[in-house]
């Protein structure tokens, strides 16, 4: 959906143009150098037992009037899409893969050409997927990407794992490392994470994590330390639905944690 004057009002962009069979939208990217280019990956990464499977990335490159396939059509998930603010045909995409199996098609992948070729960038194994990306505003080399150890049955799930962990990368993919394992991070088994950078200040990046001493954690120095600014149980409830967190682009202590009710929580555990 589309809106020009606030949310006053929106007019549908997909129905009818967006091609492939899959009406489940899991991401959303607009091109910052080309407003008129908006990648959507299409899969739902929220698992539950009935999730809709998506049928892999699309594009336009006219503002939503028409679009046409971009790849990855085998992921059945995208999580996550990051629009390099520079050149619009450079954009990455997380995904959880096949969840009711192990296959490879999860973690992160990049295209430097539009969608029209993908590669893997950040795997860790058959039952890992990538469930989250955030890009740093101010420096496109740098991107943060969480993975979840995940498999869902029709009726049970098995959430958490070694797999999952938080991965930091300053070459544009090329190389990646875990970021999850730097002191005051949470420890022990995890489940999802979420993550988000400053826009105003990226050294300053916040996370959130499922896990027995989990919560929201902050960094001020781009993930090589962490501190737990909030433990509050309640910002990590239904975690396979809401482990999302989002930082004020302009007041590095501002973060935004939806849930089943939203929460603002500050730099220093209060909401």
């Amino acid at each position: 959906w589309e809106s020009s004057n606030y949310g006053v009002s929106w007019t549908n962009i997909s129905d009818g143009t967006l091609p492939g069979s899959s009406n489940s939208i899991g991401a959303i990217a607009v091109a910052p150098s080309n407003p008129d280019v908006i990648y959507v990956g299409t899969g739902e990464s929220d698992i539950r037992g009935d999730l809709i499977t998506g049928d892999g990335v699309f594009r336009s490159d006219d503002a939503g009037k028409t679009w046409h396939a971009a790849g990855l059509a085998d992921t059945h998930t995208i999580s996550a899409l990051a629009v390099d603010p520079k050149n619009p045909d450079i954009v990455y995409a997380s995904s959880m893969g096949h969840v009711f199996k192990g296959n490879p098609e999860r973690g992160v992948f990049k295209s430097t050409d539009g969608g029209q070729a993908w590669k893997k960038v950040l795997f860790v194994d058959d039952n890992t997927g990538a469930i989250d990306l955030v890009m740093d505003p101010k420096n496109p080399q740098v991107l943060y990407a969480a993975t979840w150890q995940a498999y869902r049955t029709p009726w049970a799930l098995e959430d958490g794992g070694p797999g999952s962990g938080l991965y930091k990368t300053t070459d544009g993919g090329a190389h990646w490392r875990e970021i999850s394992k730097n002191p005051g991070y949470a420890t022990g088994l995890m489940g999802r994470i979420g993550v988000s950078v400053v826009a105003s200040n990226p050294h300053v990046v916040y996370s959130i994590v499922q896990a027995k001493d989990g919560g929201v954690f902050r960094s001020d120095d781009g993930g090589a330390h962490w501190t737990r600014v909030n433990d509050n149980w309640s910002l990590r409830q239904r975690a396979f639905y809401y482990m999302s967190i989002y930082a004020d682009p302009a007041n590095a202590d501002i973060v935004y944690v939806p849930q089943v009710d939203a929460r603002c929580v500050t730099r220093y555990g209060g909401q």
